[in-house]
């Protein structure tokens, strides 16, 4: 997590349950929080505003987060999450004037509060940021839903019209169109998982590399739109690719017939404002996932497109409980005109490798700062079960 994230909400996310408490250093205090099934915290002491350092001590016999909130708002100050049974982890955070309490959800069980302390005066400490609950989640995850469901009616006519170009022999329609296609389908945000079913990756199949594939991208496995792409930048025919063109048709309108029985994920609603960018920066920017056509930067930006909508539909949830959150739409609106920079007259992109080496740099350390400023959204936004003071 970035030290932006960290110092939103909070300190210590770690949860790693490794069982080491470490020193605290200073302000630390001497006493174990303990968290069990029916208690939360114990007897505990705040001797005053300042940075602390508490051991949590998780007595479960299962997995437990631990929160330091506010009982009477919920905000939470600080967090350890996924701490293991009989496992210990440092909480550190800033304390300031206020109401504070240990907060205990341990799986199966209803959350709890402890006994609350109060930090007397008119001290600034660690934000508290109000939790965001699956409920709250609800309308933006179903605006999502309805959001791709648009994009793969749209994703279905191009690539209709694709396979259409390689029928009728005509190459320089055909790859206008698989790019007019392609950016389609990465607006959608399709990275991590938005198209995975119990039965089927449609991801995989709709733009799956050749990775690890014994014959790479000559593997009859390779399919869609890299494959798609490959061949009409390596000099393969009109009629090679009919056969790769009709598998992706069917493939999209698989996925189309598929989405609206499938549920979007409330826990990646937020992660997904980070990962796809993170997915660009490992993929795009690094000229990974150019199979001839040169437009990685073009979906790169589409990439920024796709955020950008996650976005705008977390932004009630955002507003309240994110102040730096300006600075997030500002760094993409940096990183998109800088892509955009990179865009020639009659549509052609620059590719990565044909990159200055100023405009290469500009480019990652601009994506690098989108993902350090979005990295709290995933935090902010994890959907949370909230207990009864």
């Amino acid at each position: 997590m970035s030290g932006l994230a960290a110092s939103l909400l909070l300190a210590a996310c770690g949860g790693t349950g490794s069982g080491s408490a470490g020193s605290g250093g200073p302000g630390a205090d001497s006493g174990v929080i303990e968290a069990t099934t029916g208690q939360c915290g114990g007897a505990w002491q705040l001797p005053g505003p300042g940075p602390h350092t508490f051991t949590i001590y998780n007595g479960a016999s299962d997995g437990t987060d631990v929160y330091l909130a506010n009982p009477h708002t919920g905000a939470i100050f600080a967090q350890v999450e996924g701490l293991g049974p009989g496992t210990t982890d440092p909480m550190t955070v800033d304390v300031g004037s206020g109401t504070y309490a240990f907060e205990c959800v341990t799986e199966d069980f209803n959350p709890i509060f402890g006994p609350a302390e109060t930090v007397s005066g008119h001290v600034a400490g660690t934000p508290g940021v109000l939790p965001v609950t699956s409920a709250d989640l609800v309308p933006a995850s179903k605006q999502y839903h309805t959001y791709v469901q648009a994009g793969l009616a749209t994703l279905v006519t191009q690539v209709t019209t694709l396979d259409g170009d390689l029928r009728s022999g005509n190459l320089t329609a055909a790859k206008r169109d698989w790019l007019t296609a392609h950016l389609t389908y990465q607006r959608l945000g399709a990275a991590y998982g938005t198209f995975d079913t119990p039965s089927t990756d449609y991801d995989s199949e709709i733009d799956g590399r050749p990775d690890g594939l014994p014959k790479g991208v000559n593997d009859p496995g390779f399919t869609g739109f890299y494959r798609v792409e490959y061949g009409l930048w390596h000099g393969q025919s009109a009629a090679q690719l009919t056969g790769p063109a009709g598998t992706l048709v069917r493939d999209v309108r698989q996925l189309q017939s598929a989405w609206p029985s499938l549920e979007v994920n409330l826990l990646d609603m937020g992660l997904r404002t980070h990962e796809i960018l993170e997915n660009a920066l490992e993929f795009q920017l690094s000229g990974h996932d150019d199979y001839g056509s040169g437009s990685t930067l073009a979906t790169t930006e589409a990439n920024v497109q796709g955020t950008l909508e996650l976005l705008s539909l977390l932004h009630p949830l955002l507003v309240p409980r994110y102040p730096q959150l300006p600075a997030v739409y500002t760094a993409l609106d940096s990183l998109q005109s800088l892509l955009q920079g990179q865009q020639r007259p009659g549509g052609q992109w620059v590719s990565v490798a044909d990159l200055s080496a100023t405009a290469h740099e500009q480019i990652d350390a601009a994506c690098d700062q989108a993902l350090t400023v979005l990295a709290p959204v995933a935090v902010i936004t994890e959907p949370r079960l909230v207990a009864t003071p």
